[in-house]
């Protein structure tokens, strides 16, 4: 298994760092520029296909291992779980995502469009089996199966298209939305490998890993080329796809909300979004309106550079991690220790931290 999970890594790693040069150029020839202004962090227009590398790198790493595997019968795509019938659903939803996301990239698209992309691709996604329709319920030892098939296409797309946005919503500074996938994603392959998920889950999640670690190069600050729609959504899309995937033969209440802990920091900050929107703008519409009150916005407002605000939402962020990571583990108790003891270090570190900054201005 660890031969096959390196290769996942590394081929989707030389893919994507190989192929990103060559979006940066599409991008130029394209005029998918991302341009400053108000909203806008950058000083300089910055090319925004960037994620096109990071869909190949995936893709293509993904297709060569499991053909590979599948000859060697070390992977059965049509067993009782149905996997390549869920894979070509995947891949049908990544392409109708993607097709949306290029043409808002280059041209731009309403908001209501582009969640109508999102609707269609999660629903595809569903419709070919890969759908959260267990919750096993620990202390009342007993597995509660939602057998209306309503409520499971309602759940499963909710939860794919409130990924989706929230990684996209949080993609708002160079290397931002690509780290904390990654964190998510190193997370996610140590659950789902304590856990004993499917193969096909852990193969998936090193893939998107690798896929993004030959990208960040040119994405972190100052950054090179942005991700753009197209690769922050298919980052999200990803992930909440590979998260159902990974709980798919064991649907422990833990495992299922590891996922939800793992990616707090874009959910949090789409939930306070909505929030703050409908309320600023009185109407359900507001939702779709952007403004500058994102979590990262917040850290530069109070006088991070954008390099410190960036490291330290990765922090935040790959504490949630650990934090699922133990709560899986060894139970709530040390987790919760945990959990204390990371917010003690922060309080007596952040106070020292603000002295040294307050000296330099």
């Amino acid at each position: 298994m660890w031969g096959d999970i390196s290769i996942a890594f590394l081929l989707a790693f030389v893919t994507a760092f190989v192929i990103t040069p060559y979006t940066i150029r599409l991008s130029k020839r394209l005029g998918a520029i991302d341009k400053p202004g108000k909203r806008r962090i950058n000083l300089s227009p910055m090319p925004r296909l960037g994620g096109i590398a990071v869909i190949i790198g995936f893709l293509l790493s993904c297709t060569y291992l499991l053909t590979i595997m599948t000859l060697e019968k070390t992977f059965f795509p049509f067993g009782e779980e149905q996997y390549f019938h869920k894979l070509i659903g995947i891949l049908l939803g990544i392409l109708v995502l993607a097709v949306f996301c290029f043409v808002d990239d280059v041209k731009g698209l309403p908001a209501i469009v582009k969640l109508l992309g999102q609707t269609i691709a999660a629903v595809i996604v569903v419709s070919f089996g890969t759908q959260i329709d267990n919750v096993n319920i620990p202390f009342l030892e007993q597995t509660l199966h939602i057998n209306n098939s309503i409520y499971i296409y309602i759940l499963s797309v909710g939860w794919i298209i409130g990924i989706t946005n929230a990684i996209n919503l949080i993609d708002g500074l160079d290397g931002l939305s690509s780290g904390i996938t990654l964190i998510s994603c190193f997370s996610l392959m140590i659950v789902f490998t304590m856990n004993q998920s499917p193969i096909i889950a852990i193969i998936l999640i090193t893939a998107l890993a690798g896929a993004i670690v030959g990208f960040m190069p040119y994405n972190v600050h100052p950054a090179k080329t942005f991700i753009g729609d197209i690769g922050a959504q298919f980052l999200g899309f990803s992930l909440a796809v590979i998260s159902i995937l990974g709980t798919a033969k064991t649907y422990t209440l833990l495992v299922l909300i590891s996922p939800l802990i793992i990616l707090a920091i874009p959910i949090a900050d789409t939930l306070f979004a909505i929030v703050r929107r409908v309320i600023k703008g009185k109407s359900i519409k507001a939702i779709f309106a952007p403004d500058t009150g994102h979590l990262h916005h917040k850290l530069m407002k109070k006088g991070y550079t954008q390099k410190q605000a960036v490291l330290i939402l990765y922090g935040i962020s790959a504490c949630f991690g650990m934090f699922a990571i133990i709560l899986l583990e060894s139970g709530i108790w040390k987790a919760i220790s945990f959990a204390l003891m990371i917010v003690a270090i922060i309080a007596v570190g952040y106070k020292e931290f603000m002295r040294v900054k307050n000296d330099k201005e």
